[in-house]
């Protein structure tokens, strides 16, 4: 069952007339009772992952949370086509997902970028080599071709804030914040209806950090594609993303995998401790004891009265932090 946190009655009564509420989406990312062991030594498996199952809808923007080793960025790798699980299924659009292919983009930890390239090229490459092969840059529509895509990789250099000038200068030429709006344009490039990030921000700096959950808040308030988010820090998850699933292994024992302790819907709006004080503070506490396993001593009577299905969205505003 879906959880999902209520609003105060004052920011709620500040975006009435401006929140709609969405129609009914379309299933993007299906999970299919999905398992991940790895064979140890004496016959032993350690178990990953165990019996996930998921319905990730068009638009949302899901950021899955645990501990080290939990399994999320293994998770995240299925849904890209890049590892297979042991059992179960993962549909991407519909189709089952057998390899790395056009339906996803990724912006992994480390940075994604070609350092032989220019920034204009990193971006440009990929529409153009899914377009057009070797041979096919010879045809007479590849130069037009050609400027719609620089084109457009000039307005995403600009949507990150970037300037005109930084396409023409090499990836150790740019410092790390700056590498990562690149590999988010990078994967803007592709139109992809599905972004996966695998703690994307965790390299950076706290405020070159905030400055990209801004952006990234930005820009899927602008286009709404489907995102799923990985990462460790909870307020992080709380600002971004319209739901939080929590990963959490059931024991210590090797054959022991993670499964789903909390699967919770957000304001879409985001939530902040400046926007929601004490609340989000109870919430950061709420998500990490079920993160570290603690499911007996999660509940909270307080808090579980602000878990009430259908809430409205909370109007906030600043930093997560």
């Amino acid at each position: 069952m879906v959880s999902s946190v209520s609003a105060p009655e004052r920011l709620v009564n500040e975006t009435a007339t401006v929140m709609a509420m969405p129609a009914p989406a379309a299933t993007s990312i299906h999970v299919d009772h999905v398992s991940v062991s790895y064979p140890l030594a004496k016959n032993k498996q350690r178990t990953v992952l165990e019996d996930i199952s998921l319905e990730i809808e068009d638009g949302e923007f899901v950021v899955l949370l645990g501990e080290t080793g939990c399994g999320k960025s293994t998770l995240l790798r299925m849904i890209l086509g890049q590892e297979r699980p042991t059992s179960g299924k993962i549909f991407v659009s519909g189709s089952p997902v057998e390899r790395v292919d056009a339906r996803s983009g990724y912006v992994p930890q480390k940075y994604s970028l070609f350092p032989d390239r220019t920034v204009l090229d990193n971006l440009t490459m990929g529409p153009e080599t899914s377009k057009y092969h070797i041979l096919g840059r010879l045809l007479p529509g590849f130069r037009a071709f050609r400027r719609e895509v620089r084109e457009e990789a000039y307005r995403q250099l600009n949507h990150m804030g970037l300037q005109r000038s930084d396409a023409h200068k090499y990836p150790h030429q740019l410092s790390g914040g700056m590498q990562q709006r690149v590999a988010i344009a990078q994967a803007l490039m592709m139109k992809n209806r599905v972004l996966l990030m695998d703690e994307a921000f965790s390299a950076l700096d706290p405020a070159t950090r905030a400055s990209l959950q801004r952006l990234l808040r930005s820009v899927w308030c602008e286009a709404r594609p489907t995102v799923v988010f990985v990462t460790h820090n909870t307020a992080e998850a709380l600002f971004l993303g319209t739901r939080v699933i929590v990963l959490a292994r059931t024991g210590r024992e090797d054959h022991c995998g993670s499964r789903v302790a909390l699967d919770m819907q957000l304001p879409t709006s985001g939530m902040s401790l400046r926007g929601n004080g004490q609340e989000f503070l109870d919430l950061v506490d709420h998500i990490e004891h079920f993160s570290r396993g603690d499911r007996a001593t999660a509940a909270d009577p307080e808090l579980e009265a602000a878990l009430e299905p259908d809430s409205p969205a909370v109007s906030t505003d600043g930093d997560p932090l």
